[in-house]
Formats: structure tokens, sequence, C-alpha cells
């Protein structure tokens, strides 16, 4: 995949330096990446939305790359991306932007949205549906509950054990374990397993990536390490004691919903049935969902089909 030129900087915002990537000139698209990738994740959409007339924007979110990674999960909130993305914004001068996110990516954009809606003209999420906060279940009691300790969240809530089972593999080994997932259940060790070691190692790589490309995620995690990343999970108890203002509000952005017909539990989970249903709907009023064959890093299996529909929503907002 051949980029072109790109632009690479720090930015100071929220008290943190972010290192982000940027191409092209024009309405500003804000790209966010989740777990475990960085900027480098959206290589494919940087250079098509920018030969097209935009002026992307793709920061590695703190934790991630070159950005910095505060020590305390609990410095990893949803309130400290979303203000982390806000700054960015005031840097650029933008009042509103699009805004695209996949994966975590995706569950920081619905919030931004929820949090900020001034700032935005529309939200694409990829892969993660907007689920409202349960006003009683937080959340690590809810997946413990339902799923079990081996689940990979139970299971990346102690500081320190995943990133141990993770050390017992070089880097690209890990990488292939979760960009290369194609189980379509959820994601749960047998007991006493580590999740690590639960996720197979393909033989044979997909069309859609490149021994080349896998490397430059190892490379870039050697450099960074796994903690950064693994405490947003860690501070999602934390997320749900913070975000109660904000109960049963609604995000009323227009909105783009973007997932594979494999995603992990889109099946197993009833997320097929959620985001085809009137509650996901009477959450977020203004919305589109488009179903694509694919799984969970669908911007990248799907690159084009994914980057077209992203242009596709752009172009249409702007004309309205």
């Amino acid at each position: 995949m051949d980029l072109g030129e790109v632009n690479h900087q720090r930015i100071k915002t929220n008290g943190i330096w972010l290192h982000v990537v940027e191409k092209g000139s024009g309405p500003l698209v804000l790209l966010l990446h989740g777990f475990p990738e960085f900027w480098y994740s959206w290589r494919h959409q940087i250079t098509f939305l920018a030969n097209h007339g935009y002026h992307v924007v793709a920061p590695d979110l703190r934790g991630y790359g070159d950005s910095d990674s505060p020590l305390s999960p609990n410095s990893y909130t949803l309130l400290h991306v979303v203000g982390d993305l806000v700054g960015l914004l005031d840097y650029f001068g933008e009042q509103q932007v699009f805004v695209v996110g996949h994966d975590w990516g995706a569950n920081i954009a619905w919030h931004l949205s929820l949090f900020r809606p001034d700032r935005l003209k529309g939200l694409i999420a990829i892969s993660v549906p907007y689920f409202p906060r349960d006003p009683v279940a937080k959340p690590i009691d809810f997946f413990r509950g339902n799923f079990g300790d081996e689940f990979y969240i139970s299971q990346f809530q102690e500081p320190g054990r995943a990133e141990r089972a993770f050390a017992r593999y070089d880097y690209l080994t890990v990488m292939k374990k979760f960009l290369l997932i194609n189980k379509t259940d959820p994601l749960i060790a047998p007991s006493g397993m580590e999740i690590i070691d639960y996720l197979q190692t393909p033989a044979v790589l997909p069309p859609w990536i490149t021994e080349e490309e896998l490397q430059v995620y190892a490379d870039k995690f050697e450099e960074s390490g796994f903690t950064g990343p693994l405490n947003y999970y860690r501070a999602m108890d934390l997320n749900w004691e913070l975000s109660a203002p904000w109960q049963g509000a609604k995000v009323t952005v227009p909105t783009k919903h973007i997932v594979g017909d494999k995603e992990i539990g889109f099946d197993a989970y009833g997320t097929r049935e959620y985001v085809q249903g009137d509650t996901f709907k009477g959450l977020v009023p203004d919305l589109e969902v488009v179903i694509l064959e694919g799984h969970h890093f669908i911007h990248e299996e799907r690159a084009h089909e994914v980057s077209q529909e992203i242009l596709t929503f752009l172009q249409k907002l702007s004309v309205d």
C-alpha cells in the first residue's frame, strides 16, 4: 500500500502529546483507530479520502504508537480521550468535522458525538454500534456474569496479566493472532488458558494484508508496548461511573454504522438484531446501517468498499 507523502506531527492537547498523521486539504475528517492498531490501520482510507478533497487527520490515540502513554489506567477514560480530540479540533481551528472510528475508535467516536455534538458534522462508526449505559450493572460485572472470567475483557482487567501472556510470543505473532481473527463467536478462552494462547496464528495470510504490513504493526508495538492500549479496557468501569450524567441521552449527529456480517459475536451476541432494530434507531435517530461481507477489521479487509461508503456519506452530508 503506497501512502505517498503524509505529514507527521506531534500536537500538545489535554496535557499530553499526540502523534498525528495528516494528508490532503478540504473539510477535516478525523480517523480513530481501535485495538490493537495505530494510525496505520487507516492507510487505505487516508490516501483515498485525501484524493477526494478531504483533509484527513489520523492520530495515534493516547497510549498508542508515538503518542504519550500515561501510566495510570484511570487516565484512559472516554472523557480523557474525547478531551484529547476536542483539543485536536481546536488546534486545527475546526469547529465541526466528520469523524470515522473503528472498534475502540468507534466507541470513542460515539462518545465524542454524545459529549460534544456541536463539534461533529457526521459520524461513521465501524464494527462497534452504540450501546447505551446500563443504569444498574457495571460493564465488567456484566461481562463476567454473561461470558465468564476467561472472556478477553475479563482477562484484560488485571494489570500486567495480558502483557505477560503476550510476551511469550514475538510481536508479529501477536499481531497476526489479533488482526487476522476470523472467529464469529465471543472471544472466550477455555478455563485456565490465556486468550492470546487461544487465538490461532493463521498459516496463510488473507489477500487483504501482507507480511510487510503486519511487520509495521509489530515494530510499532515493540516500541510502544501493550499497556496503554489495554488500559482502555481497565477504565471501562470508571467510564460507567463518569458517564452517568448522559444516562438516556441520544446520539443526534447524522450517523452511518458499517459492520461486517462475520463480525465477532454479530449473531452470537444478538448484535445483528440490535443494529437492524428499533432500539438502536431510537438511540441514534439519524442512522443508516450498512452490513458488508467481512470480519472485524473490515476497513482493511474490504478497504475499497469501506472507503466508498465513507465517501458517499461525507458527500451526502456536504450536499445537505
